[in-house]
């Protein structure tokens, strides 16, 4: 059986590849395209998988204004998702510095987008830095907490507010050891870094102070926020502890259910390695403009498609931010 091939009206095909241009789009264009949604894909199904593991646990869920608190300068300070709208504000201005350098180009103007393309990187630095900064934070945890036999996260509440270790264990740590770490030979394997305090501690010092109550993983479906218990059901639960918590890692971490700290870590950094690759890529592009590299071509492709490629991660970011961090 012969292959039919579709021809128009002139008696050519209709698509001959080469040098034809399918949707009005060069080759490059095409395949960035063609990268944005296969990407996209990749994206949507990681925030897919958030969603269904937050579902299957949302009444233990922890609650991202108490997780991400902190301000840069402001230490002590409670600002529940301020830092995290200030990144995102940060990397759309980046977008729209990106769109202007996109249309100095088409306008054939080197200096304007030099310029652009410039303010573009600063911008992503300061992004990646601020999620670096960010996972600091999250990883040196802001309170502590205590966990239990059963695994459960217990955290420590008075007058209403949620308050770290350090604010009522007061002693220093009595069995200080050196932690164990395959450098200095100890046990041969390394362990988790050695918390400030025990649990023999954390239990005395609670014993002492009346005001102290326990706050659990558990959400109030009425009030959506954590069940605090009595001061007496906090004496009975405090004596299950078996390891004293400081902030966040891939197996435990103070803020509740652990795999929430795993879609943190994966998603964000996933992302903050997408923004790195387009700022490496931009700076590329951005001395290609100094030296006049697409002026002697007589078109500034390039910093279109590389545009492309900078939106979509800032899209990407949006999503994220909305359900990571909103919702």
């Amino acid at each position: 059986m012969e292959a039919n091939i579709a021809v128009n009206s002139d008696n050519k095909e209709t698509w001959s590849g080469g040098t034809a241009k399918p949707f009005g789009a060069s080759y490059g264009k095409m395949m960035m395209w063609f990268f944005i949604v296969s990407d996209a894909l990749t994206f949507s199904g990681f925030l897919a998988a958030y969603g269904l593991t937050r579902f299957k646990f949302i009444d233990s869920w922890p609650i991202a204004d108490e997780v991400f608190t902190h301000f840069p300068g402001l230490h002590g300070v409670h600002a529940p998702m301020y830092y995290v709208a200030l990144m995102t504000f940060i990397l759309i201005v980046s977008s729209v510095t990106m769109v202007l350098a996109v249309d100095a180009g088409h306008k054939m103007q080197q200096k304007k987008v030099a310029w652009y393309m410039f303010a573009t990187i600063i911008f992503g630095i300061i992004f990646v830095g601020s999620q670096a900064w960010e996972w600091k934070n999250f990883i040196g945890g802001s309170y502590g907490a205590v966990k239990t036999t059963d695994n459960q996260i217990l955290q420590f509440v008075k007058d209403g507010h949620q308050i770290a270790l350090a604010d009522f264990v007061h002693t220093e740590r009595q069995d200080e050891r050196v932690q164990h770490v395959r450098q200095n030979g100890l046990w041969f394997e390394d362990e988790p870094t050695v918390a400030n305090y025990s649990v023999a501690q954390v239990q005395e010092a609670f014993k002492q102070d009346p005001s102290l109550q326990i706050r659990i993983q558990k959400l109030n479906p009425e009030t959506k926020q954590k069940v605090v218990l009595s001061r007496e059901e906090s004496l009975v639960k405090l004596l299950t502890a078996k390891q004293v918590v400081e902030g966040a890692n891939l197996h435990v971490n103070e803020y509740g259910n652990p795999i929430f700290a795993d879609f943190f870590f994966f998603i964000t950094g996933f992302h903050g390695f997408h923004v790195f690759s387009g700022i490496i890529i931009n700076i590329i592009i951005f001395f290609n403009v100094v030296l006049g590299t697409y002026e002697k071509r007589g078109h500034y492709e390039m910093v279109e498609k590389v545009g492309l490629y900078w939106h979509f991660v800032d899209l990407v970011w949006v999503f994220v931010f909305t359900f990571f961090y909103l919702v």
